[in-house]
């Protein structure tokens, strides 16, 4: 049965905040997939371990310091650290003093080892690089694109996932390909696999589409610090996916104020005249900036984004013979607005940050190419975020609330428009579809798009903990997560017109009416398909309608794992993650004994009522060894 009552909407999430709070008192330096983090052991000319060494990381772009020691190994890890570039001052008794330049990235853990000589620590030895190309803290399979390459690499469109591509065995697909309310969207396919199971978090919290796959929000690009991409070996602190993840943080205000301003403008008149060329009218125009620096030196920081995207296209319409006759066209305009505001404040050990961002697109552009049924589409998201990350000794904690909301609303954009439409309220397709629903089969379509009116949202209501502590040559890690799912919408398809199926041909009485076989309306009538004027695809209320509710759903997952040094060239990686969800299926509906019909060898009790309260337990264990 579904849970519905107080237990089961808040329980989990009271168990979860219990968690966070134990976990905070007792656990363990960590990467995060919203964070990167140092590493390290330190030794002495003989090549023994150093123990106590006094480690202080400071953030050059905020001054921000953290402090930590290592362990009886030698060890040390940072906790969570915002990309960037570091310095790590090493302090110990009978040794100079060492300041190391790191630089900082997402979801990556940075080797933070040092040889240290005799001397007074009062002499100061400043290392100027390092030649170290490969990563030997974490057997993880990933790229990350830099702040470098997200601004100076060009970018057709600013969509925030298409720098994904540059990484092997990655490719965007466009979202409208997997359903009609991601038009605007992109989604990452990695090593071949489809995109629907890419996850995409932000800044620690996850924004993808439950319901369709892509994302739920896009951001506009001049606001994200880095991108990480996963594809194997994931991360433990990586949500639910069987393919790979994208990992992004946004920028965040320094003690210097710094901003950019840009404008893109692609026009058809700027293109070659090639002879014959017959490509149809386009122009977008881009634009739009960032602001950010401080508030308190030192303390409190701003940053701000705002993007505008505004594109127009001529969508061309040429009918299958016999009807090229009534060829003609439609304006298909785009339009897309994307703001972000954050702000960091750090006091004391802790570094807390707010961010809210909003995203609106409109579009109109038909399901099928080349018909007469364009549709108008418009997507509303929000999110809001608060981070908090902070160290207690040499426990590290990193805890993030989230919220975002979708929402989706398609209606026709053919009627009152001057769309060619022959016969107002009614969809006439001639072909194998009287739906219009195949391209290529359908040899006319026209009339009030099948899909409207329709709506989809999704919230998320999220709560993150990870955690990390170092002890003797072992790096502990661990986590916990709540995020409270709910989908909801309908789709009241042919709601505002039936459609009317006519056979391919045209014979007899039609050939003598007006305009033969060239005119539609002279078709017989074979088929007509009408809505149930519903929509919905359950009974439980949600988003303020009636029904259509879609869960909730209750996601709790947890993991612990373990980097262990067994030597300085070898790092052994150990973890488990589980994950359960609590409302993926409906178990309300009764028995249904005409199914028992098909029952065989191979299937048995077909027929009986759904028992499935909540989804089978995740499980995913991560081992490496370098």
């Amino acid at each position: 049965m579904r849970t519905r009552n107080l237990m089961g909407r808040f329980g989990f999430a009271a168990i979860s905040g219990a968690l966070v709070l134990l976990l905070a008192s007792l656990t363990p330096a960590q990467t995060t997939i919203s964070t990167g983090s140092i590493q390290g052991t330190l030794t002495d000319p003989s090549g023994a371990v150093v123990p106590g060494a006094k480690i202080s990381i400071r953030n050059k772009g905020t001054n921000q310091v953290t402090e930590t020691t290592t362990t009886s190994s030698g060890t040390y890890a940072s906790g969570a650290l915002i990309p960037g570039q570091y310095t790590v001052r090493i302090e110990a008794k009978g040794f100079r003093t060492v300041e190391l330049p790191v630089v900082v990235e997402v979801n990556t853990t940075v080797a933070g080892n040092a040889k240290l000589t005799l001397g007074e620590s009062a002499q100061v030895i400043e290392v100027q690089g390092s030649s170290l190309a490969v990563n030997t803290e974490q057997s993880t399979v990933q790229g990350v694109l830099t702040s470098q390459q997200i601004e100076n690499l060009p970018i057709n469109g600013r969509n925030f996932l298409d720098l994904a591509q540059l990484e092997p065995g990655v490719q965007i697909q466009d979202g409208g390909t997997f359903d009609p309310t991601k038009n605007g969207f992109s989604s990452v396919s990695f090593g071949g696999r489809f995109g629907r199971t890419a996850r995409i978090e932000v800044d620690g919290v996850d924004i993808s589409d439950e319901t369709v796959g892509t994302t739920t929000q896009n951001l506009p690009l001049g606001a994200i610090q880095e991108s990480s991409l996963q594809q194997s070996s994931l991360d433990l602190s990586t949500e639910l996916t069987s393919s790979g993840s994208v990992n992004v943080i946004t920028k965040s205000g320094t003690n210097s104020l710094h901003g950019d301003g840009f404008y893109y403008f692609r026009d058809q008149v700027l293109n070659a005249a090639l002879p014959g060329d017959s490509t149809n009218p386009f122009q977008r125009s881009q634009f739009g900036g960032s602001l950010g620096g401080p508030i308190m030196k030192d303390k409190l920081f701003f940053f701000l984004d705002a993007e505008r995207t505004k594109q127009d296209l001529i969508d061309p319409v040429i009918p299958s013979p016999p009807f090229e006759a009534l060829s003609g066209n439609f304006t298909s305009p785009f339009r897309e607005t994307e703001t972000i505001g954050r702000l960091d404040w750090q006091v004391n050990r802790f570094k807390i940050f707010y961010r809210f961002n909003y995203d609106q697109n409109k579009s109109v552009l038909p399901f099928i190419p080349n018909s007469f049924q364009p549709f108008a589409n418009v997507d509303h998201a929000r999110g809001h975020l608060v981070g908090v990350d902070f160290n207690t000794g040499n426990f590290t904690h990193s805890i993030r609330f989230g919220y975002t909301k979708f929402q989706n609303g398609i209606k026709d954009a053919v009627t009152g428009s001057s769309i060619f439409d022959p016969a107002p309220g009614i969809e006439l397709a001639i072909g194998a579809d009287p739906n219009c629903l195949t391209a290529g089969l359908d040899l006319f379509c026209s009339g009030p798009n099948f899909l409207a009116p329709q709506a989809t949202m999704q919230s998320n209501h999220q709560i993150k903990y990870d955690g990390s502590k170092p002890f003797k040559n072992h790096i502990f890690r661990f986590g916990v997560g709540f995020n409270h799912i709910q989908g909801g919408g309908f789709a009241e398809f042919l709601g505002l017109a039936p459609a009317v199926g006519s056979p391919n041909s045209c014979a007899g009485v039609c050939l003598t009416l007006p305009g033969g076989a060239g005119n539609p309306l002279n078709y017989p009538v074979t088929s007509v398909d009408l809505g149930n004027g519903q929509g919905f695809s359950s009974e439980f209320p949600a988003f303020g309608l009636p029904g259509g509710g879609l869960g909730p759903d209750n996601r709790f997952s947890w993991y612990f794992g373990d980097a262990w040094k067994a030597k300085p060239n070898l790092t052994i990686n150990a973890g488990l993650r589980y994950v359960r969800d609590t409302g993926r299926t409906d178990s309300d509906l009764p028995p249904i004994p005409a199914l028992d019909q098909f029952n065989n060898q191979f299937y048995s009790g077909l027929g009986n009522r759904v028992n499935q309260p909540s989804a089978l337990p995740g499980i995913r264990r991560a081992t490496g060894k370098r």
